[in-house]
């Protein structure tokens, strides 16, 4: 009879091992949710480190590149150079 009784004890010590391995702190899905939380934080500092790049190419062409600067004056400004004739359609 005593030995049914460690059974059952040993087996419920076991069973809730299994719970506690499996869904306590830093459990295994608790690992598991980390993994899938590191991987996005991964690929979100990629594109962020993708973007400033292109942000630092961007800032050298506007400190140094004369074609550059025209183009962004005329494309994003709106500007126009002397002599330019420009045509203006009424809505």
């Amino acid at each position: 009879m005593t030995e049914m009784k460690i059974g059952r004890y040993l087996a419920l010590f076991v069973f809730l091992m299994g719970l506690l391995i499996t869904f306590g702190d830093r459990g295994l899905v608790d690992s598991y949710m980390m993994q899938k939380r590191l991987a996005a934080l991964q690929k979100e500092n990629q594109e962020i480190i993708r973007e400033n790049s292109q942000l630092k190419h961007t800032i050298a062409l506007l400190k140094d590149d004369l074609s550059y600067i025209e183009m962004v004056a005329r494309n994003d400004l709106g500007m126009v150079k002397d002599g330019d004739m420009v045509y203006q359609f009424a809505r």
